[in-house]
């Protein structure tokens, strides 16, 4: 599904134009984005949480050369399911 087949999707289940749609839409993202950036989590009830997670630093090794190499430190994006959304997928 594509971000265009997900506003044609909540545009008729909310009776939305799809302009409408798509600014529900960015504006849900916008929103998620800067809470996640904030506070490194979000929790809706039912569908699951995000959160950001410390990764740290660790040794890799190119796979052409054998080199070893460090991998710097980064944060991640993670999703843990709901209780609501595991079953509907169930």
């Amino acid at each position: 599904m594509t971000k265009a087949d997900l506003i044609d999707k909540i545009a008729a289940n909310a009776n939305l134009t799809k302009a409408a749609a798509e600014r529900v839409l960015n504006a849900f993202l916008a929103s998620l984005e800067s809470a996640l950036v904030k506070d490194a989590k979000l929790t809706i009830t039912g569908f699951g949480t995000f959160l950001v997670e410390e990764r740290k630093a660790r040794q890799g090794r190119n796979p052409r050369t054998g080199e070893k190499l460090t991998i710097p430190a980064c944060k991640v994006l993670k999703f843990r399911p709901g209780k609501m959304l595991k079953d509907a997928i169930n």
